[in-house]
């Protein structure tokens, strides 16, 4: 069972337990941040019994508590620790990330396998990893498979982040709308990319503003909620009034200036409307671009269980449902009939999200 906390997709659900192998895909790059206490999955009423399976995660900077893409990942593995009788252990990376390869490397010599890397950082530490534990199984989140006994976990962000631009520009009274970046690389991009084509394709007046917390390479950008409010600040006040923030624990402050601003704001990877515990900020979340990192850890981990190697790529997209729009709180209802045709042309083929702006 999925875990409820994460929401409603508006466009159908993830199909049961479905573990999708595709074609190698590019990897990328995403978000994190905080320290509390995760959402649980409620898969499951009594524990499964202990299975003998030890399940290592590592966290992108900020570990837990980010309500967002660590927290995302974390509800995977809770879900393997109820369903499957897994023993599970969860590390959070320094500041800066610089100790990856270690959180790692202590997971190994401690007997986890598997082991996940959530967030595209790890892909070269993960590689390394590998080459050092032959016999231990990786994935890692956001990032290509690069040996044979690693698994990517790959998403079509640039699909959800579509369908999102289509409800901005259904939604947005004033035909101005913004998007705030956690950092600008490649994967924070695709959000960007399918969000401005949904906007446009829909209704091509509308103008997008675009700000990118921090430059490629400074992952502070996904933990600095203060820089969050004062880019949506900027953007409410130059007459936005919908703000899609991609951005991590940043995304606190995009919901704190729309609340202050009494304007809309879209949540990232989580239904962030039942993971943000504000009353205010709650009530600004108009939808959600949920991406299914818990469906992707989880899967991975039972099909380890079942046997399953690496050295291949699975990709969750909007066929699957790996990717969508949140409905809760019934924002995004009354235009359910234009978001379903966007996504089923997506499906068939007749519209191509790009992925870089």
């Amino acid at each position: 069972m999925l875990s409820k906390r994460f929401g409603r997709i508006a466009v159908g659900t993830v199909a049961g337990a479905m573990l999708m192998a595709a074609a190698a895909c590019g990897g990328g790059g995403n978000t994190s941040a905080g320290n509390s206490a995760a959402p649980s999955t409620g898969a499951a009423s009594e524990p499964a019994k202990a299975s003998g399976l030890k399940v290592g995660l590592a966290f992108d900077v900020g570990g837990r508590g980010d309500k967002s893409f660590n927290d995302a990942a974390y509800a995977g593995l809770e879900q393997a620790q109820k369903e499957l009788g897994a023993e599970i252990k969860d590390l959070s990376p320094a500041g800066d990330g610089s100790n990856r390869g270690e959180l790692l490397r202590q997971l190994a010599e401690a007997g986890y396998n598997p082991i996940i890397g959530v967030g595209f950082a790890y892909g070269e530490d993960i590689k390394k990893a590998a080459q050092e534990y032959p016999d231990i199984e990786f994935a890692v989140v956001d990032s290509a498979s690069n040996a044979p006994n690693v698994t990517g976990l790959l998403f079509a962000e640039e699909q959800g982040s579509y369908l999102a631009g289509v409800a901005a520009a259904l939604k947005s009274k004033a035909g101005h709308v913004g998007f705030v970046g956690g950092v600008e690389n490649d994967l924070i991009k695709k959000f960007e990319a399918g969000f401005s084509a949904g906007v446009k394709a829909t209704k091509p007046d509308t103008k997008v503003d675009v700000k990118y917390l921090t430059p490629d390479g400074d992952f502070s950008g996904f933990k600095a909620p203060d820089k969050g409010k004062i880019a949506a600040e900027k953007m409410y006040q130059d007459g936005a009034d919908i703000v899609y923030q991609a951005a991590g624990d940043s995304g606190t402050g995009v919901f704190q200036a729309a609340a202050a601003a009494k304007k809309q704001a879209i949540g990232v990877d989580s239904d962030q409307r039942l993971t943000v515990k504000e009353a205010d900020l709650q009530a600004v979340i108009m939808t959600s671009m949920i991406k299914r990192v818990d469906v992707g850890v989880f899967q991975f981990i039972k099909a380890f269980q079942g046997g399953a190697k690496g050295g291949k790529n699975d990709v969750y997209d909007l066929k699957v449902d790996g990717v969508g729009l949140s409905t809760t709180g019934g924002e995004i209802d009354d235009i359910k009939e234009q978001v379903d045709a966007a996504k089923k042309k997506i499906v068939d083929g007749e519209i191509t999200v790009p992925s870089k702006p």
